[in-house]
C-alpha cells in the first residue's frame, strides 16, 4: 500500500456526524499485551448547547485520500473533559473489551485449573465467554498443557501471561480475538496484517514531510544464550532438567509437568530474551498499516545495525494541524 499526500481520518458509529464535522485533533495508541488501546480526541465545541453524551462505541478508520482508509477498531468512551479557552472537549476512549462497565467480567479476577489440554482448546475456552470469536495460529494449537493455574488474576491477566510463556502474542480486535506467534500476527479483522517496510530518504531533514527519525537501545543486563527449566519425572520420582542453547544459562524457577512442556517454554524463553535485547524507537510520518504485534521492515536505506525486521510492541498515530499527520514506534528485535 503506496502512501499518499492528503491525511483523512473517518469516524462511524455513534455521534459520527459530531466528530467527524468538530475534530481538531486525534492519537490513537496501539498496544500489545494486557495495556488498552487507547484514543484521544480534541473537539471543538463552540457554539453547541450543553456536553454532548457520546454514548455508544466510536469507530476508527485513517489513512490517505490517495491510498484508501484502514480500519483501527471500535472504541467506547471513558473520559470527558471540557476546556474553556479555546472551547473544546477532550475525550478519551479505550478498545471495547478494556470498557468501565466490563459485563462479561473479563477484568474480574479469578482461580483456577486447567490441564491436561492444549494451548489453544484453553485460549478459546478463556476468550469465548467474554463473547469473542477466537483466532489462534496453526503452530500454537495443538501445544500441550499439562497443567496450569489462574491465581487471583483477570482473564485479561492470564491470557497474555499464557501466551508470553510459549514466546507468542494475543490481540483483542473488535469481536475477535488472535493467538499469534510473536513477530508473525498475520490476520486481525481478517484482512492481512501485512509487513510494513520503511526507508529513509536521502535528504532526511527536519521540516520534510517524509522526515524519519529513530533512536536505538540495547538493555545493559547480562546477556543469555541458553536456557534451564526443570520438570517432574514421575515415573522415577526425580526433578530432571532441559537445556537448550549454549553457555551463558538463564534458569527458570517454576517446575514444569513433563518434559515436552519444559522444553517449549525453554525455547520460548531463549527466543524471548533475544528479541528484547534491543528496543527501537521511530518518529515517522503516518503510516495507517503500523499496529502493535505487526512486522516492521528496515532496509538498506537504514544504518546496517538497523536493518532487518522488528516487532512492533506499540506505535502511536496523531493527526494534528500543526505537525500533520505522524507515527511514533517502539518495537524489539526479533531473534530470526
Amino acid at each position: 500500500m503506496a502512501q499518499g499526500f492528503t491525511p483523512i481520518v473517518e469516524f462511524y458509529g455513534a455521534n459520527a456526524a459530531l466528530l467527524n464535522q468538530r475534530l481538531m485533533r486525534w492519537s490513537h495508541t496501539d498496544t500489545a499485551g494486557i495495556e488498552s488501546d487507547r484514543l484521544e480526541l480534541t473537539l471543538n465545541i463552540e457554539g453547541l448547547e450543553g456536553l454532548p453524551t457520546l454514548d455508544g462505541k466510536i469507530g476508527l478508520r485513517a489513512g490517505y485520500l490517495e491510498s484508501g482508509l484502514v480500519e483501527k477498531g471500535e472504541f467506547v468512551v471513558t473520559q470527558r473533559t471540557p476546556v474553556l479557552f479555546p472551547m473544546s472537549l477532550m475525550i478519551v476512549a479505550t478498545a471495547a473489551p478494556f470498557s468501565m462497565s466490563d459485563k462479561s467480567g473479563y477484568r474480574q479476577r479469578r482461580s483456577a485449573s486447567y490441564g491436561p489440554t492444549t494451548l489453544g482448546t484453553l485460549f478459546r475456552q478463556l476468550v469465548s465467554r467474554h463473547g469473542f470469536s477466537p483466532r489462534v495460529a496453526p503452530s500454537l494449537e495443538g501445544v500441550q498443557i499439562a497443567h496450569i493455574d489462574q491465581s487471583n488474576e483477570s482473564d485479561m491477566a492470564f491470557i497474555t501471561r499464557l501466551a508470553k510463556r510459549y514466546c507468542a502474542v494475543t490481540k483483542p480486535f473488535n469481536e475477535l480475538y488472535v493467538l499469534a506467534e510473536a513477530g508473525r500476527v498475520t490476520s486481525l479483522s481478517g484482512q492481512m496484517l501485512p509487513e510494513v517496510k520503511l526507508s529513509v530518504t536521502e535528504n532526511n531533514r527536519p521540516g520534510e514531510q517524509a522526515f524519519i527519525t529513530a533512536k536505538l537501545d540495547e538493555k545493559s543486563r547480562a546477556k543469555y544464550e541458553g536456557c534451564r527449566v526443570t520438570w517432574w519425572d514421575a515415573a522415577i520420582g526425580k526433578q530432571r532438567v532441559v537445556q537448550v542453547g549454549n553457555a551463558p544459562f538463564k534458569t527458570l524457577r517454576q517446575r514444569y509437568q513433563n518434559e515436552a512442556e519444559a522444553r517449549a517454554v525453554a525455547e520460548s524463553e531463549l527466543r524471548r530474551v533475544g528479541r528484547e535485547d534491543l528496543k527501537l524507537l521511530i518518529d515517522c510520518p503516518g503510516n495507517p498499516l503500523l499496529a502493535a504485534e505487526g512486522l516492521l521492515v528496515l532496509d538498506e536505506t537504514w544504518p546496517s545495525y538497523m536493518q532487518g525486521r522488528w516487532s512492533i510492541t506499540t506505535v502511536t498515530h496523531v493527526g494534528d494541524t500543526a505537525t500533520g499527520y505522524r507515527s511514533s514506534i517502539t518495537a524489539s528485535g526479533l531473534s530470526s
